[in-house]
């Protein structure tokens, strides 16, 4: 990449946008493979409740995460009009759950306010910003910590 194409990506974020328990959000675009429609999803035992279970893409098996659930909203019960978000998570391909996708948009980096600093670390984790949409506010988040890292210090090993 040129030095004049690095500056001028770092001057602006190309981000799509989507609804999740009625407020908007976005990610970066980059981390995106395709927009799906919503399909059945086959159960996973022990999984984490904002996991809702695991799809076929085309060989793969994905998870599909109820990304609502996951920021601390309340469990979505998915319905045809919802959509699948296949991103790239950590070298792994995710399914986000989402009420529906608005738009892209190439965003001036100065356009996206820093969260203020009275959050958890988890909200920190998440929200990397807000855009000001007229009298509504956008909020940029991370997919970074949507999948959490297996901490295997904590398990206990059973023998059989």
């Amino acid at each position: 990449m040129s030095q004049a194409a690095s500056i001028q990506s770092a001057q602006y974020r190309e981000l799509i946008s989507f609804r999740i328990a009625g407020q908007d959000f976005c990610t970066d675009i980059r981390q995106v493979r395709e927009i799906r429609g919503w399909t059945s999803v086959t159960a996973m035992p022990h999984a984490p409740e904002f996991v809702v279970g695991v799809i076929n893409l085309r060989g793969t098996v994905m998870p599909v995460v109820d990304i609502g659930a996951r920021l601390g909203f309340a469990a979505t019960v998915p319905t045809d009009l919802h959509v699948i978000i296949v991103v790239n998570i950590n070298a792994q391909w995710t399914g986000l759950m989402v009420e529906g996708v608005s738009e892209t948009a190439t965003v001036p980096s100065e356009q996206i306010h820093a969260a203020p600093n009275v959050a958890s670390r988890q909200t920190r984790d998440f929200v990397e910003g807000y855009i000001i949409r007229g009298d509504s506010m956008m909020t940029v988040i991370s997919l970074d910590h949507v999948i959490p890292d297996i901490n295997l210090d904590g398990l206990e090993v059973v023998a059989v």
